[in-house]
């Protein structure tokens, strides 16, 4: 089995958790997710298996969008609600629609954020969240990410009280921080905050309308109808310019030689060679030798 099988993550597991239950149920070792999805939060969670495993990373770099909700007046040690409050202010509060979205709009593009204590990210070879359980606490790398649009979904004009929670819709790039972004909104607005809820509503091209529970994986697979649900590899490579060859030349790119550079590559990209719209290989530039290319991923012609 090889594709791309779109999972909607629920509550209460990690990513890891999923891929554990979904090897047993597809009776395969080779499945991967792409992206990690924290335990308490829901969401779109594209899987990889079989020769799809390869291109995880492309789905893994690509846009993702989200719900959160923001909570304005207490911050948590995780920055989420799981968190155990660090610092609060209950005054009353009053915001308008306009000073809401003028935040927002500063936080759209290029931005910096710092990654929270509670996270992956590893700072001299161990990850920030065993630093954290432990009390320590160590400098933390600026990172620059994109976000594309952030919107605000509540309809109200006016915003009032000691602790005010808004809906917002974000798309960003990799490496996104949803709950330090619910931070800095707060910070921009003068108070506390922490994000109180999170979904993922899209990840690599990828809906909830395209999805599956695990529950209902496992029916289909059991019905023999999970093949309907199993999206081809090419997906992941879709962004990509892709290029239908045959004879010598597809000879030469099923046996990964280095080639001249095709003029449809450029340095940010790849190309896709396929035969009978089918992924054969996945160029990019030679990093060591100017007017080359060579293969990235290979992908067998059976598959």
């Amino acid at each position: 089995m090889d594709g791309i099988l779109p999972l909607w993550k629920e509550k209460g597991m990690t990513s890891h958790d999923c891929v554990f239950k979904l090897r047993k149920i597809l009776k395969t070792k080779k499945v991967g997710h792409t992206g990690t999805l924290d335990p308490n939060v829901e969401g779109v969670l594209p899987i990889c298996i079989g020769q799809a495993t390869k291109v995880a990373e492309y789905i893994t770099d690509s846009g993702k969008e989200y719900v959160a909700v923001v909570s304005i007046g207490r911050a948590t040690e995780t920055e989420d609600a799981d968190g155990g409050v660090v610092a609060q202010d209950l005054s009353e509060k009053h915001f308008t629609r306009i000073e809401i979205e003028k935040v927002l709009q500063q936080l759209t593009g290029e931005i910096v954020q710092i990654p929270p204590m509670y996270s992956a990210v590893k700072v001299n070879g161990r990850r920030l969240y065993e630093y954290a359980r432990k009390g320590i606490e160590v400098e933390r790398p600026e990172r620059i990410v994109q976000i594309d649009e952030l919107e605000l979904l509540e309809p109200q004009v006016q915003y009032e009280g000691t602790e005010i929670e808004f809906r917002i819709r974000v798309a960003c790039g990799k490496g996104t921080y949803i709950r330090t972004l619910a931070v800095q909104i707060g910070e921009l607005l003068g108070y506390p905050a922490h994000m109180k809820h999170l979904v993922r509503t899209a990840s690599g091209g990828y809906f909830k309308s395209d999805c599956r529970t695990l529950d209902e994986i496992r029916e289909l697979t059991e019905a023999g109808h999970l093949d309907a649900m199993i999206r081809p590899l090419e997906d992941a490579l879709s962004p990509f310019p892709s290029i239908e060859v045959e004879g010598e030349y597809c000879d030469k790119i099923i046996n990964g030689q280095v080639l001249p550079l095709h003029s449809i590559l450029t340095d940010e990209q790849a190309v896709v060679f396929k035969k009978n719209e089918k992924a054969i290989a996945v160029y990019r530039e030679h990093p060591t030798k100017p007017g080359l290319m060579k293969p990235e991923k290979m992908f067998p012609l059976n598959q």
